[in-house]
């Protein structure tokens, strides 16, 4: 399912390529939708607000410190397929702070209603709207980078 989604000549959205670097790891998801996971806090604001296509789907583990996760949706969709949803919203409770918690909250979001107003240090943003997943860290042993 790749996506026409680029953002220039050394950069690629669906391989978490940002001028030429890489600023996210890359999964795929059960039902075969790329899913990228922020390597920092920096690269955070660069997947959240260059790399996510207005569209894309945003998750982030609630009240804690951790990875921003984009699951790119070429196809438009209204809603996450459910095993997309959980495995996504694993993924950010394991690249958190909460990765040794039990069941934790994480927000789901648009890219479009994710936005940095200035002054906010690297990997905060303002969510303008989002609905609210309970998950557990996945044990991403077995998922490897695609």
């Amino acid at each position: 399912m790749a996506s026409a989604h680029r953002t220039g000549a050394s950069s690629d959205a669906d391989a978490g390529i940002w001028h030429g670097q890489s600023v996210a790891r890359r999964f795929v998801s059960p039902d075969g939708l790329i899913v990228l996971v922020g390597r920092s806090a920096r690269d955070n604001d660069i997947l959240s607000l260059e790399l996510g296509a207005p569209r894309d789907f945003w998750l982030h583990v609630a009240a804690e410190s951790g990875s921003h996760v984009v699951v790119r949706n070429p196809d438009g969709l209204d809603r996450l397929p459910r095993e997309t949803m959980r495995f996504a919203a694993a993924l950010a409770a394991r690249y958190s702070k909460a990765r040794n918690a039990g069941r934790v909250a994480v927000h789901v979001a648009t890219c479009a209603d994710v936005s940095k107003p200035r002054g906010l240090p690297p990997g905060k943003v303002m969510l303008r709207r989002h609905a609210t997943v309970h998950a557990s860290p996945a044990d991403t042993a077995d998922d490897r980078d695609r």
